[in-house]
């Protein structure tokens, strides 16, 4: 472990420029979708984050006991692909990963004919899974814990002897992400019919030919936050207006925090603006991964906030909530949470003491809070090596910005 006090050096005014890690989310899935296809997965250009490298050794690894860590993604997917491979085997992750539910994955794919046994806990991992022919057929599927179920089943589809119809129970989850499946297996020649309510997903083939992975939207929020605390315009290579990627949603949420978005091509340019007025209330049940960046942002810049929509929020890397309103509070920000929302209503009181910011093993704790420094002399980020689960270089690149560490 290692810990970092921050400090904000401020060398320079001119535009900023950085080139942002290659989406995780788009990797992951690409990855299955091109072992799906019969082509070698490392021949993908694709994230170089611990979760994808995660995924990849699950897809290419001969052991029969696999450990996937902390790589929530590579658990839901690779649950699905072991059950239709030829063979028997353990997956299993990090103690937090044990504690984080499968059981309406393990329930579908057992409706389709999947071999799967709880190895300890039921309704948890670690799984053990015998691999087999799956029938299609017409499913029910309670997407209200994680969309990664859905996106599970959706890309080993066109491999079953059937067309495969999942219908929902509820609205599910970060919606946006099972379209973005959705998007590129059609892209991959899959025969895919979406609605808010059912996904069919026929017999065939995938073909990548001409297939490539987006910077990270994700990761762009820290940037987006950088940008309204430090009032200095930034650069975002590589990100398009119309991405796949649900996450994008940011350029509008921010438009209220004081950053507006300029494309131009492949560029996204931010532009420091003034900050909107009234409290900030949104609904981020389709970009809970944000939650945090927004929160944080919102606090520093003194905008009041109810953040609804978080219900998944509890169950990720940490209880992401309670998280925030630990290290908020350390702060000065007296936070409010329920068991899907957090809320400020603008009340605070000062602290010239050192803080030291706990991660909760959270990459997205350390990126969060990390541009605090920019504000703030007295912030030092505990356990700082969690962002590799999705941005190796997000210390790096903050160390260029001229966020400095002491």
């Amino acid at each position: 472990m290692t810990d970092y006090k921050l400090k904000y050096n401020n060398p320079s005014q001119a535009d900023f420029s950085v080139n942002l890690p290659l989406s995780k989310s788009e990797s992951n899935r690409l990855l299955l979708i091109s072992t799906l296809s019969g082509a070698s997965p490392e021949l993908l250009k694709v994230s170089d984050c611990d979760d994808t490298k995660s995924m990849l050794y699950g897809l290419t690894t001969d052991d029969d006991y696999v450990n996937i860590g902390a790589a929530g993604t590579a658990m839901r997917f690779l649950t699905a692909f072991f059950a239709i491979s030829r063979r028997t085997v353990t997956l299993d992750g990090s103690e937090r990963m044990r504690k984080r539910p499968i059981s309406p994955l393990v329930t579908a794919l057992r409706e389709l004919g999947a071999f799967i046994e709880y190895a300890e806990t039921e309704g948890f991992p670690p799984l053990k899974i015998k691999g087999t022919k799956l029938s299609g057929g017409e499913i029910m599927m309670d997407a209200s814990v994680s969309s990664q179920y859905v996106s599970a089943l959706m890309m080993i589809a066109p491999t079953l002897s059937e067309p495969l119809i999942i219908r929902f129970d509820s609205r599910p989850v970060s919606l946006p992400y099972i379209k973005m499946t959705a998007e590129l297996m059609h892209r991959c020649e899959a025969t895919v019919t979406m609605s808010d309510s059912f996904v069919t997903i026929h017999p065939g083939s995938y073909n990548l030919k001409g297939i490539s992975v987006e910077p990270d939207w994700s990761a762009a929020s820290y940037w987006y936050e950088i940008c309204a605390l430090s009032r200095r315009a930034i650069r975002l290579p590589g990100l398009k207006e119309d991405s796949l990627q649900g996450d994008s949603g940011i350029v509008h949420i921010f438009k209220q925090l004081g950053v507006e978005t300029e494309f131009d091509g492949n560029e996204a340019k931010l532009i420091p603006s003034p900050i909107a007025d009234g409290i900030l209330d949104i609904n981020l049940e389709d970009m809970p991964d944000v939650a945090q960046t927004i929160a944080v942002t919102s606090a520093m810049i003194g905008k009041p906030f109810n953040i609804t929509g978080l219900s998944t929020l509890p169950g990720k890397e940490t209880d992401r909530l309670e998280a925030l309103r630990c290290e908020l509070s350390k702060l000065g920000y007296k936070v409010v949470i329920t068991s899907d929302s957090i809320s400020w209503d603008g009340k605070y009181s000062d602290s010239t003491a050192t803080i030291s910011i706990d991660t909760y093993k959270d990459h997205r704790m350390a990126m969060s809070f990390a541009p605090v420094a920019i504000l703030r002399n007295n912030i030092t980020i505990n356990d700082i090596d969690v962002v590799s689960k999705s941005y190796p270089d997000y210390w790096k690149h903050l160390h260029e910005f001229g966020i400095y560490t002491v």
